[in-house]
């Protein structure tokens, strides 16, 4: 889990907050599975990704940041919003919530690699889902990219299929588990292995985001998501094995 106290190293989230091409990619996988219900986005940090999928049909939604410096910046984004009404920021990790309290949907949006005990997260983690939710996980692909990069923001790790499943509790159904952003892998093998940036420039990631992610909408399609820059992953929480309480019951 994520300590308390957490000060986040990285500072690349202002800058990917501008990957909207990219954002809207992965929304688009997402978006289904947060279409109503109460959801639990876990490591929220800006809101950069809240603001991409938030929407107002759903029944709430929880933002865990455990650094409290991005949680005052997420915070002041959502306080006095009526876009936000159903938003709620919580600086800390799993431990911030209630024993009971249950989820449709969690997300962990590009923060799993960032968690030193990944295998012990997702399965507090999974406690929290009400029968029938979906845990949700974006992560960077392939150990062997591991860079300067990775190691400048903080990650402990990048996965594959085998290695992400692997984290997972066993109980959890997989219900989608693929890469996105083949093109990008290009990208990211140049950077490992020529460049070594440990930060990249935001031309850098808008050029990344405005012409690389659009050839991999279609190239993505083509390869039948089996390479990619990223990996996502969803797994549903089998309802007539957890049977749990109604979330609107008294």
């Amino acid at each position: 889990m994520l300590e308390e106290d957490f000060s986040y190293i990285g500072q690349e989230l202002a800058i990917f907050a501008d990957a909207r091409v990219w954002k809207a990619y992965w929304a688009s996988y997402i978006a289904p599975f947060v279409a109503s219900g109460r959801v639990l986005e876990v490591g929220a940090g800006i809101g950069a990704n809240t603001s991409v999928l938030y929407h107002p049909d759903i029944a709430g939604w929880t933002c865990l940041e455990p650094d409290p410096k991005l949680a005052a910046r997420l915070r002041a984004m959502v306080d006095g919003s009526s876009t936000y009404a159903k938003c709620d920021v919580r600086c800390g990790t799993l431990d911030a919530l209630g024993r009971d309290e249950r989820f449709d949907a969690i997300l962990y949006l590009d923060v799993l690699e960032h968690i030193a005990g990944d295998r012990a997260e997702l399965g507090s983690a999974s406690t929290h889902l009400a029968g029938g939710g979906v845990l949700v996980v974006l992560a960077p692909a392939h150990q062997w990219l591991f860079s300067p990069f990775d190691t400048a923001i903080g990650h402990f790790r990048r996965y594959d299929r085998r290695t992400l499943t692997a984290a997972v509790p066993a109980h959890l159904q997989c219900e989608r588990l693929t890469y996105l952003d083949s093109v990008g892998l290009l990208a990211s093998l140049a950077n490992r292995y020529l460049l070594g940036d440990a930060h990249p420039s935001r031309r850098q990631i808008i050029l990344w985001d405005r012409v690389l992610v659009r050839c991999s909408l279609l190239l993505d399609a083509l390869c039948r998501h089996r390479i990619g820059k990223s990996l996502l992953g969803v797994w549903r929480k089998d309802a007539s094995r957890f049977s749990t309480k109604p979330l609107n019951a008294t």
